[in-house]
């Protein structure tokens, strides 16, 4: 198993390989992506590109290459945080939290073709689609007045923010999932709450029906992920010792997959098949694999001691031959990427 952790020497990086002895061996590297923090991974498989934002602090996103090694930064993104690629890949929708406005990237020449106001103090911050509309969850402060927006490319006028989709409203930005389908499921769970409360959604005219609603994920939830089959969502909560699984249509549990102290990541497989996790405590595995329904990890893997994997830090790719793994220092948020070759296969 080789684990690959990319550079940031000016624009270009040069990939830095180990081969692991093991299976939850780990390489090690000093040289950060040239972002003060973290904000977002998103895959790119027709370009064999990742896509890392560096959250509401900074104002841009840094692409690399499968290897890692990076090759462009995207600058004039002010509070880059939620990325979104569209349906057909041609373009990354990305969530300006300190721009108010969610803008829209060409996958194949890099460059902003559109952006698109939210109005003023709105603070779009997480995106998630279903077909060829974005949702994103907007609010500048803890304040109970969060909602969820809507984003047509085709309108006329794209945005809308006239009312709250879905007839909530959240005490903050809600963290947004979906499956990419037309008809969703689109979630919404509530961020840093002693008790956090997910509300599930459908879509069907342009707008979003409420369906099951509860606290079962638990307390300070960290991330959500649903298949792209629809059928099941994941949450990785602080509060739990372990991922856990639940249908969409009424939040009946659907199993729970270990990860050890405060999972804080958690992405389904493009194949419907396994689930990666992530820990924010460093530890022997802070990143296991599980196949659906599995009772032990097919891959298990250590990032370096000094370092953690970030919250909703975990993406796969198209193919299923690599995991991209997002990792943090405790005296250095600027971003780490490390990839997991094979992450499926138990050698």
């Amino acid at each position: 198993m080789k684990f690959t952790r990319g550079t940031a020497a000016g624009a270009v990086g040069l990939a830095v390989a180990a081969v692991l002895v093991g299976a939850t061996g780990a390489a090690a590297s000093e040289d950060a992506l040239p972002l003060p923090n973290y904000g977002d991974v998103a895959v790119d498989q027709v370009h064999q590109r990742v896509f890392v934002s560096g959250g509401p602090t900074a104002n841009g996103i840094v692409v690399t290459d499968f290897r890692g090694r990076v090759t462009k930064r995207i600058d004039g993104q002010p509070g880059a945080t939620g990325l979104e690629l569209s349906a057909d890949g041609s373009s990354l929708y990305v969530a300006l939290a300190a721009g108010d406005a969610v803008s829209v990237i060409s996958t194949e020449t890099l460059t902003e073709t559109a952006r698109h106001a939210t109005g003023a103090q709105t603070c779009p911050t997480h995106l998630a689609r279903t077909g060829s509309l974005v949702w994103f969850g907007y609010g500048c402060a803890a304040d109970w007045n969060a909602k969820i927006g809507k984003l047509d490319p085709a309108a006329a006028a794209p945005v809308d923010v006239s009312r709250p989709f879905g007839g909530a409203t959240f005490q903050r930005a809600p963290l947004l999932a979906s499956s990419g389908a037309e008809a969703g499921p689109v979630v919404a769970g509530q961020l840093s709450l002693s008790q956090s409360t997910v509300r599930v959604f459908s879509q069907a005219g342009g707008d979003l029906a409420a369906g099951a609603s509860g606290d079962v994920v638990g307390a300070s939830l960290n991330d959500l992920s649903v298949s792209p089959d629809g059928a099941t969502l994941y949450s990785a909560s602080g509060s739990r010792g372990n991922v856990e699984a639940f249908a969409p249509a009424d939040l009946a549990r659907r199993g729970s997959y270990a990860t050890g102290v405060r999972p804080n990541s958690v992405a389904s497989s493009p194949n419907n098949a396994f689930v990666a996790t992530a820990i924010t405590t460093s530890g022997a595995d802070d990143v296991k694999v599980y196949a659906v329904g599995g009772t032990l990890p097919v891959r298990t893997v250590q990032v370096d001691r000094t370092e953690t994997a970030a919250t909703r830090g975990l993406a796969w790719s198209a193919d299923l031959k690599r995991l991209f793994v997002i990792t943090q220092q405790a005296n250095d948020p600027a971003p780490r990427l490390s990839v997991v070759t094979s992450p499926t296969d138990d050698d």
